[in-house]
């Protein structure tokens, strides 16, 4: 948790340092555009940075709580999170600037969540969990590609090449169905491979319909404010809905094996 908010804090930092956050007029409350803490003088923005790396710190010392209980493999997890956390925003590489946003996030709120938990209750990480993970990290990079949708312009006026920027509306929208498919197939082959009840894929289809009403939406921009608003909304949901589902689905096949 607090890595996940100190990469949103320092992300604030960086697209400020940037000037992406200053220009942008088209953001879509609360949902895009970052926090506005700096632009609006709740704070400076080297109390920003300070506070992303107390967050950062604070995480640090829970890792080390984790590795003297649970040994060294917690510093992988804990060193490829914070790093994440970082060079997402800051730094020469910026990775949120040059199109693999999407990925370091699904790695970052996806991958490494759900294989981090599962190894500190089980000590193993394998195949069929890496595959477990993939739905997830699905759902929140389609979260971000949405949510860029709004900033476009201010992206793009300050050098940050986002997907959106570079795919435009209807590559972007190609691109959001994509990644929810992908979700479909990783938990409809998890479903064939027996690791999964054979009802689980139902919601995941069934959510399909929220992700083409949100990808026409992204077609439109903001041109209909309102539909993308929606759309944003509904692809949280969907990742909210498709992860409970899941885990609903998993302990479902826990107790009925039991």
């Amino acid at each position: 948790m607090c890595v996940h908010a100190g990469a949103n804090v320092l992300n604030d930092v960086g697209d400020d340092s940037g000037g992406t956050d200053r220009c942008n007029v088209d953001r879509i409350y609360p949902y895009t555009g970052g926090s506005r803490f700096i632009q609006t003088g709740i704070m400076a923005a080297a109390g920003m940075a300070r506070l992303g790396i107390s967050l950062l710190v604070v995480a640090a010392v829970a890792g080390l709580v984790l590795l003297l209980a649970k040994g060294s493999m917690i510093l992988l997890f804990g060193f490829t999170g914070v790093a994440l956390a970082v060079v997402y925003s800051l730094g020469p590489m910026r990775l949120s600037a040059i199109g693999l946003g999407e990925t370091t996030v699904a790695v970052a709120f996806g991958i490494l969540p759900v294989t981090g938990a599962a190894w500190l209750q089980s000590g193993g990480v394998d195949a069929q969990l890496l595959l477990f993970s993939l739905p997830i990290s699905a759902w929140v990079a389609a979260i971000l590609l949405i949510n860029e949708v709004p900033d476009i312009s201010a992206d793009a006026a300050t050098g940050r090449r986002t997907l959106p920027v570079r795919l435009g509306l209807g590559g972007t929208a190609t691109l959001y169905i994509g990644i929810h498919l992908f979700a479909v197939a990783a938990i409809a082959l998890l479903t064939v491979m027996g690791s999964l009840p054979l009802a689980s894929p139902l919601l995941p289809i069934g959510l399909l319909v929220l992700a083409l009403r949100a990808a026409a939406a992204i077609k439109q921009g903001l041109q209909d404010r309102g539909g993308l608003t929606r759309a944003i909304e509904a692809t949280l949901g969907i990742h909210t809905l498709g992860s409970l589902w899941l885990c609903a689905c998993l302990l479902f096949s826990f107790w009925w094996s039991a």
